[in-house]
């Protein structure tokens, strides 16, 4: 039997689309020294634009309008740079005694468990806990250690963000001119352009917003709780917000082992940390941020964790951390490309007619020159 010509050509181009596919993933990973300070100066930039175009329109000129909203940006940065860098430097201090606290713990519930298992002899439970290489204090703090000296590299490439950042803010005046010099008469690129660029806009800050206020409660709770670092938690808890469902239940983790140690084995204490981190981010992650963002900028838990696994391997720690931010650009420009809109759909986390449109909060567009001139 003979193919249609038509299906055979079907066949060709999604082996095309994949081959490009693979091209533009291997080039994301080979790229990523290049690209991950490009994309976190992107991610800066846009949350930054708010700022930056209430400036223009009040007739602020364009390069002191940068300046500020650069000082705006780094005075945040700074701050939480002089809390964490504060935090660690007591854990460090702290973890000889955290560790020695893990070890008599591990040896206290080694204990029960023999004690309350008439077929186990004393050592069994070490030995079993040493053949499947899980539950070694030596090696959970070694991995703290390790994420302390990524967190330190990562910083030290922050003047490379900053530095990208101003001149993305500086090209943001005039890049609307330059859309509509392209596009000509026509506004349907432009106009698709700046829908693009108000609704990752509106998804970043609402975002952001919703994430600080996680990380000031959970911090608050973990204060009341008298866990340690409980400023460190709450800027944990901030940044894994980022990753819905999943980043939750990692932050929640230190907090709780944290509880552990210090109230040595308590499982009511540390039910009540549990507990806090549960309400939380039942309350801020199911009500007040869908209700502020709407159904439409929604992702489905499968993409959540592919995301997470796709760009923790793409770009390692920063990829992992900001892969639903990314997966949610790619979904807001799939959804403003007609012929690509059905791609959005999948990665919904509700079937929707794909005509179905819902009206954003009206967001800081892009600044334009014309808007620096106004008296």
């Amino acid at each position: 039997m003979i193919a249609n010509p038509s299906e055979q050509a079907v066949g060709a181009r999604f082996i095309v689309l994949g081959a490009a596919a693979v091209v533009v993933v291997w080039g994301l990973h080979f790229l990523e020294p290049i690209l991950l300070p490009f994309s976190l100066a992107l991610f800066l930039s846009v949350l930054a634009l708010p700022v930056l175009g209430s400036l223009c329109s009040r007739g602020v000129p364009n390069w002191l309008a940068v300046l500020v909203s650069m000082s705006a940006v780094v005075g945040i940065f700074a701050l939480f740079g002089f809390l964490a860098s504060a935090s660690f430097s007591d854990l460090q201090a702290a973890l000889p005694r955290y560790q020695e606290g893990f070890q008599q713990l591990r040896a206290d519930w080694t204990v029960a468990i023999e004690s309350s298992v008439a077929i186990l002899e004393p050592g069994d439970v070490d030995t079993l806990l040493e053949r499947l290489n899980i539950w070694d204090p030596a090696r959970f703090f070694e991995l703290a250690g390790t994420t302390l000296g990524r967190a330190a590299s990562f910083v030290g490439q922050g003047l490379l963000v900053l530095l990208i950042m101003v001149f993305v803010l500086a090209e943001a005046a005039v890049f609307p001119d330059k859309l509509e010099a392209i596009f000509g008469d026509g506004m349907t690129g432009e106009e698709r352009m700046r829908t693009v660029v108000v609704e990752v806009q509106q998804y970043l800050g609402i975002k952001t917003l919703v994430s600080l206020a996680t990380g000031i409660v959970i911090g608050g709770w973990c204060w009341i709780l008298g866990l340690d670092f409980a400023v460190l938690l709450g800027m944990i808890a901030f940044a894994l917000n980022y990753i819905p469902t999943v980043g939750s239940i990692i932050a929640g983790v230190p907090a709780v082992v944290l509880s552990l140690i210090i109230t040595g084995g308590s499982f009511a204490h540390a039910l009540l940390v549990a507990g806090g981190y549960v309400v939380v981010n039942t309350v801020f992650g199911n009500f007040i941020e869908p209700s502020l963002m709407g159904r439409r900028l929604g992702l489905s838990t499968l993409v959540v964790i592919l995301s997470l696994v796709f760009w923790g391997w793409v770009w390692g720690p920063v990829g992992a951390l900001l892969s639903v931010p990314l997966t949610m650009i790619v979904k807001i420009w799939l959804e403003n490309t007609q012929d690509l809109r059905w791609i959005a759909l999948l990665l919904d986390k509700q079937a929707r007619p794909l005509h179905e449109e819902e009206t954003p909060p009206a967001m800081t567009p892009l600044p334009t020159p014309s808007d620096s001139v106004q008296a």
